[in-house]
């Protein structure tokens, strides 16, 4: 979950969190929340039927077609790493880096978006990476019935992809769990993501690398960090710097984190970058309309989103919900 930081302390604060599509950056004060219904209804409607077309109907998406690409490769290579030698194919580096990039990601998703629905293969794969120690796979919850299965690297999953450069040398790359309560949360992320990015694909971008909130927060934590001993006044100037070095919006005092970054380049060849937001229902209408006032893309699980599209609309905030 994405946190604000004040000037005068480092505490987290939900109040702070931000999201939405729409905001500052898709809405301007002259639109209505009638066109931001239509909007929502559209999306709503692509979910609703994206299940149930057949793939004839439509053409593969990008990601569809990398993947597929990736699972046609079925022959495992070896590869040495300090005193072991792990054996992985194609689609099981792909599993590892997706994971590595959004820490947790709940089984299911990985199916669907990294494995094109097979299931089979991915279970083929999990395994393997499991008995190899490179995966865990976890509850979400000691509560059966509210439990999800995620999978996790572990540490030797971490340093693998790094001495091997199997992801970028500025991704940062994640192992474990830092809150296991936020396990449920935060696995939703990747599917926030790869819709996101799918509309970044459909129009002709690139997405070129993901950042969470995690990092966000490490490099504000250790530059406002250096400024403490200063005076106040100096910072709030620092806090400002520091906000337009890292395209972070300010809200209220809040230097506002989204809960994932992505940074794409566009059909043009312009490098942009896009803020995403989970939003809960725990979220209270200020908070919200602190959300939409950073102009982050904001979207909700199906349970959530009914709940906090009438808050919204109770307030007049002008901020598009989308459905995960």
């Amino acid at each position: 979950m994405s946190r604000g930081f004040d000037t005068d302390d480092f505490r987290d604060s939900d109040s702070s969190r931000d999201v939405s599509r729409g905001s500052s950056r898709g809405w301007n004060s002259g639109d209505s929340l009638a066109e931001i219904h239509r909007e929502e209804a559209r999306t709503d409607q692509r979910n609703q039927e994206q299940p149930e077309r057949p793939d004839k109907d439509r053409p593969p998406m990008p990601r569809e077609e990398r993947v597929q690409a990736i699972l046609a490769q079925r022959v495992r290579t070896k590869y040495a790493d300090r005193d072991k030698t792990y054996s992985l194919r194609d689609s099981e580096i792909h599993t590892l880096s997706e994971v590595g990039t959004f820490r947790v990601i709940a089984r299911e998703d990985l199916i669907q978006f990294a494995y094109n629905g097979d299931r089979p293969r991915m279970e083929n794969d999990l395994e393997n990476l499991t008995r190899q120690g490179l995966v865990e796979t976890r509850g979400t919850s000691v509560l059966k019935r509210n439990s999800r299965q995620v999978v996790t690297l572990t540490k030797q999953g971490q340093q693998l992809l790094r001495r091997h450069e199997f992801v970028p040398q500025d991704q940062a790359v994640y192992s474990g769990l830092v809150k296991p309560k936020e396990a449920a949360h935060d696995a939703d992320l990747y599917r926030m993501y790869q819709k996101a990015a799918d509309d970044i694909e459909s129009e002709g971008g690139k997405v070129l690398r993901v950042t969470l909130d995690y990092e966000l927060k490490e490099k504000l934590y250790k530059k406002l960090g250096e400024s403490q001993e200063h005076g106040e006044v100096y910072r709030d100037e620092r806090k400002q710097e520091i906000a337009r070095e890292q395209h972070l919006p300010v809200v209220e005092g809040k230097v506002v984190l989204p809960d994932v970054r992505i940074e794409y380049e566009t059909q043009e060849g312009d490098r942009d970058r896009v803020d995403l937001e989970l939003a809960t229902d725990h979220y209270r209408p200020q908070g919200l309309a602190e959300k939409a006032s950073a102009g982050f893309q904001i979207y909700a699980r199906s349970e959530d989103a009914g709940g906090l599209r009438r808050v919204r609309d109770d307030h007049e905030i002008m901020t598009a919900i989308l459905r995960l």
